[in-house]
């Protein structure tokens, strides 16, 4: 059981976490035909979309009621009525995402109110479904805002209804806030290779992968999971949850529609999948595929191959609650020693880990630790790089955001493959700090002169560099 230690700072000095809107506002960009509504100041919109597009390398569908001074003391429920009005008018969605931001939370927006007069008053829009979450960034994280935006969803799509199993082949996957496009799209062929249908909750390997459309551009996002998908929430086999942020909305789909879940902290390491490949089977009734035993086997061979140089690598970690068990899970089952562990925020899942102690603060905290202890490499967002560099320790980007990396949101981490690959890139960095043994010298030896090395006289015409 790790000590979970609260920093008492009275500011945050070098910050680790991302918001609750942009959390809230990513899961709304893998859903189809949507478009995300940060109900705040331009500025707060702004910040969001130059995160997503720095990270992505795409253009990123957000909207914002654009709060002013006056409608920030006077009160901004018609700045959402008409924002809603417009958009459901011009871009024709069929979901909007209205998310708060720390400015509305101050002012005491009821943004459900403004939602049901949006309703009220326009209802030649009913076809446009509003999704309403409350997310201050003062409070939560990325994967916070991110879970309260799938459990909104979840709520206002899900129809009540005990029809689990009608879609015999139908398999629902809660993904979180950690998963990249790469594992998505892994997940969904990893339960195709079982004979079973996927959807995906939300699904930013369909609308986020980098693929080029034909469509020079569109208001909405291209790809994600559609909208009548998820209204068969309730009748499907299973639903498999991946990450334990999002365990109340398994709780309320579970309790809506009584389909059974499995659920898992990860699926990195040879356990974690293992059990995410033996729900499948026992789901599918069929046997594993042959080419999920050859990765399987090839993972064991990387952990091999690699253990000699991650074995008792001191390792400084910072990340959201999910990613930090994950990968904290992963590095330990390799012999990894985790010396500094930091969160933004504290999390049920975080306490059951097997280290010392996990702190609730910001990278200043996971450099002191770090160098007190004696690191050897930093795991951690594009945030980190300065701390890395300041420790002189090699940094492996992990998490949102990477601004500083291209094609750090298409990498793969979870399944056997992407396990493999991960072992590999870090026994790569450890190697890369290397440095060879002095040799041993005698105290009985003298230094006497030596022949000077002799070496041939170059060739005509050969410049020597």
């Amino acid at each position: 059981m790790a000590e979970i230690i609260k920093s008492n700072k009275a500011l945050a000095v070098n910050p680790l976490k991302v918001s609750q809107p942009v959390g809230a506002s990513l899961a709304f960009l893998g859903l189809g035909r949507a478009l995300p509504l940060m109900h705040g100041s331009q500025g707060c919109t702004a910040f969001g979309k130059v995160f997503f597009v720095r990270h992505f390398r795409e253009p990123i569908p957000l909207q914002t009621t654009a709060m002013d001074q006056v409608s920030t003391i006077m009160g901004a429920d018609d700045n959402i009525i008409e924002a809603l009005r417009t958009l459901s008018d011009k871009s024709k969605p069929e979901i909007i995402g209205l998310v708060t931001t720390g400015l509305s939370e101050t002012q005491g927006t009821d943004i459900h109110r403004a939602v049901r007069q949006f309703r009220s008053a326009h209802p030649e829009f009913d076809g446009v479904t509003v999704v309403a979450v409350n997310t201050p960034d003062y409070l939560g994280c990325l994967e916070t805002g991110y879970a309260l935006a799938v459990e909104a969803l979840i709520d206002t799509l899900v129809p009540e209804g005990k029809l689990a199993g009608k879609r015999a082949k139908q398999v629902n996957i809660l993904a979180s806030s950690m998963l990249t496009p790469g594992d998505t799209e892994t997940i969904k062929e990893w339960v195709e290779a079982f004979g079973l249908r996927p959807v995906m909750v939300p699904d930013i390997g369909d609308s986020l992968d980098g693929h080029l459309v034909d469509a020079e551009y569109s208001a909405l996002t291209l790809g994600g999971t559609p909208r009548s998908e998820i209204l068969t929430l309730g009748e499907s086999a299973a639903t498999l949850v991946v990450g334990a942020s999002l365990n109340k909305a398994a709780d309320l789909l579970k309790a809506r529609s009584g389909v059974p879940d499995y659920r898992f902290r990860g699926l990195m390491g040879l356990d974690d999948c293992d059990a995410f490949t033996q729900a499948l089977a026992e789901i599918s009734g069929n046997p594993v595929p042959d080419k999920i035993e050859r990765h399987r086997a090839q993972l064991q061979d990387a952990m091999v191959d690699s253990h000699f140089m991650i074995g008792f690598a001191r390792v400084a970690l910072a990340a959201d609650p999910d990613l930090l068990v994950m990968l904290s899970t992963f590095l330990l089952g390799m012999g990894a020693e985790i010396v500094s562990a930091v969160s933004p925020v504290r999390a049920d899942s975080l306490a059951a880990l097997p280290l010392r102690s996990i702190t609730i603060g910001d990278l200043e905290d996971l450099e002191k630790e770090a160098r007190a202890k004696n690191a050897q490499l930093v795991v951690s967002n594009s945030h980190a790089v300065e701390t890395a560099n300041r420790l002189g320790l090699p940094l492996l980007r992990a998490g949102f955001p990477q601004y500083d990396w291209v094609g750090g949101y298409a990498r793969t981490w979870v399944g056997y493959r992407g396990t493999r690959q991960a072992l590999f890139d870090l026994a790569n960095l450890m190697l890369s700090q290397h440095h060879d043994i002095e040799p041993y010298r005698s105290q009985y030896w003298r230094d006497t002169p030596r022949a000077p090395e002799c070496s041939p006289p170059p060739a005509t015409g050969v410049v020597r560099h």
